[in-house]
């Protein structure tokens, strides 16, 4: 189930193992990403590219909201 979290929720989170997945453009990933984050743009996360993710630690999916 996905939940929100907070900047330092990250932090622990990713401090534990968890995985941080940038899911912009890959031209926008970049220009700026979070160290340490594996790009796997939006239109492109299926099954196939979501199997260089580590099934037993947690995920983190983000992008930038301009909004």
């Amino acid at each position: 189930m996905p939940l929100a979290v907070d900047r330092e929720q990250v932090q622990e989170l990713v401090a534990a193992g968890a995985q941080l997945v940038d899911v912009l453009a890959a031209v926008e990933y970049a220009d700026e990403h979070l160290p340490a984050a594996t790009n796997i743009p939006l239109k492109e996360l299926n099954a196939e590219t979501a199997r260089q993710l580590k099934r037993d630690q947690p995920v983190i999916v983000y992008c930038h909201d301009y909004q």
